[in-house]
């Protein structure tokens, strides 16, 4: 665990960190731009929960040695990789559940007003498809059920990270 913790306080942790949700928005914008595949609303919540992890692995990649900054970005890192878990989980449901009474999403995306992504980048940020259709899957696995897994692995990695921050040792 203090290799871990140690590992922490690098700059290379929170880089690999940044370049992981880097690959992925990067694949979700292939997925959408080259293969014209639309992402509806809970694919753009799942966007946005990336970026926050990305956001954290920012700040953490500014200061490592840093305390306060490094827990911050691991609380970030926590909270979106939870938030992401939980959204797509329920994006999910909506795929597995198709009878008529069953949950749905919103039409379009809702964001704050002081923050309409939506209109800022709609090119990353406009919802066009159904989130109770299944369009891309690899594996046997739809898209859906890999970021599930994808932000389950954020989830248990921050976690253990987070341990870690207790088992601290003086590195040479």
């Amino acid at each position: 665990m203090s290799y871990l913790s140690n590992f922490s306080k690098t700059r290379l942790a929170w880089l690999l960190l940044l370049l992981s949700v880097l690959a992925l928005e990067g694949t979700a914008l292939f997925f959408q731009h080259v293969m014209k595949l639309e992402p509806c609303v809970m694919c753009i919540y799942e966007r946005v929960a990336l970026l926050g992890i990305g956001g954290a692995a920012i700040i953490g990649l500014l200061a490592p040695k840093n305390a306060i900054l490094r827990w911050i970005g691991l609380l970030g890192w926590g909270y979106c990789a939870v938030e992401g878990l939980l959204l797509t989980y329920q994006h999910y449901i909506f795929q597995v559940d198709t009878s008529p009474w069953g949950p749905t999403c919103d039409l379009f995306v809702q964001f704050p007003s002081w923050a309409p992504l939506n209109q800022w980048a709609p090119w990353m940020f406009d919802a066009t498809g159904d989130c109770s259709k299944i369009v891309w899957s690899f594996l046997s696995l739809s898209m859906t059920q890999w970021l599930v897994i994808i932000f389950f692995a954020y989830v248990v990695t921050c976690f253990i990270f987070l341990l870690s921050q207790f088992f601290s040792k003086k590195s040479n």
